[in-house]
C-alpha cells in the first residue's frame, strides 16, 4: 500500500499541522509497515509559479507547437496527478493562512487539475485524511466565526470536484503560548490538542482498513 502524503506548511519546526500528520503517518506504519510514501512538500518546495498557466495555455495548444515550459509543466501536472492516482490513501495536512487557502496549496489544486484525466474523477471513492489546523478559534459563537475562507473550499474540490471519501480532523488555537493575548485559553488549547491528536488516530486507523 502507498500513502500520499502532502504538507502544505511553510515551516518544518513547530507545525502543528505536521504534527496532526506525523501521528496519521505513525498510525499508518504500525499497520502497513515499511509501505512507501511518497511526500509532496508544497510548503517547502513550492511549485512554479508560471506552472499554472503555461498548462493551461498548453492544453490550448497543439502539442508539436508547444514551447519547452509549457511541456514542463504539463509533466509537471502530470507527475502531480500520478502520485494522486498511484496512492492507495491520501493524507493532506493544511494550516490556515490569513483566514485563508495556503497559496502553496491552491497552485497544487490549480495544477492538478489542469491534467485531462482528473475530469473523469479518477480518485472516487478513494480514501483520505485532511488535517487542518488554525491559530485562532473561528467556531459557532467565537468573534470569528465564519472567518474561515479555507476549509470549505477544500472539502469542496476534494470531495465534490475530485470524488474522494475524506475525514477531517481539525486542531484550533495552536496559537495559544505562542501569542499571550491567547494565554487564558492554554487549557481549552490542550483540550484541543488532546482531541486532535485522538481524532487523528482514529482516522488514520481507519485509513489502514480501508485502503488494505
Amino acid at each position: 500500500m502507498t500513502l500520499f502524503r502532502l504538507d502544505a506548511s511553510i515551516r518544518l519546526e513547530g507545525s502543528a499541522s505536521r504534527a496532526l500528520g506525523d501521528i496519521v503517518e505513525q498510525t499508518w506504519r504500525e499497520s502497513a509497515g515499511d509501505e512507501p510514501v511518497v511526500r509532496r512538500q508544497v510548503g517547502l518546495d513550492p511549485l512554479p509559479s508560471s506552472a499554472w498557466s503555461l498548462a493551461v495555455s498548453a492544453g490550448r495548444t497543439p502539442e508539436q507547437e508547444r514551447t519547452s515550459d509549457q511541456r514542463e509543466a504539463v509533466a509537471l501536472a502530470q507527475t502531480l496527478v500520478d502520485e494522486l492516482i498511484e496512492a492507495d490513501a491520501i493524507l493532506l495536512t493544511v494550516p490556515l493562512y490569513n483566514f485563508g487557502v495556503s497559496q502553496h496549496l491552491k497552485a497544487w489544486v490549480d495544477l492538478v487539475i489542469t491534467d485531462p484525466r482528473m475530469s473523469t474523477q479518477p480518485l472516487a471513492g478513494k480514501h483520505a485524511v485532511l488535517a487542518i489546523v488554525r491559530g485562532g478559534a473561528y467556531g459557532p459563537g467565537t468573534p470569528r466565526d465564519g472567518w474561515d475562507h479555507a476549509t470549505a473550499w477544500i472539502l469542496r474540490i476534494l470531495r465534490d470536484v475530485w470524488g474522494l471519501d475524506v475525514v477531517v480532523v481539525e486542531r484550533e488555537f495552536t496559537l495559544v503560548g505562542v501569542n499571550p493575548a491567547l494565554d487564558s485559553f492554554a487549557d481549552l488549547a490542550a483540550e484541543m490538542k488532546r482531541d486532535a491528536e485522538h481524532l487523528a488516530v482514529q482516522h488514520a486507523t481507519h485509513l489502514v482498513t480501508t485502503a488494505s
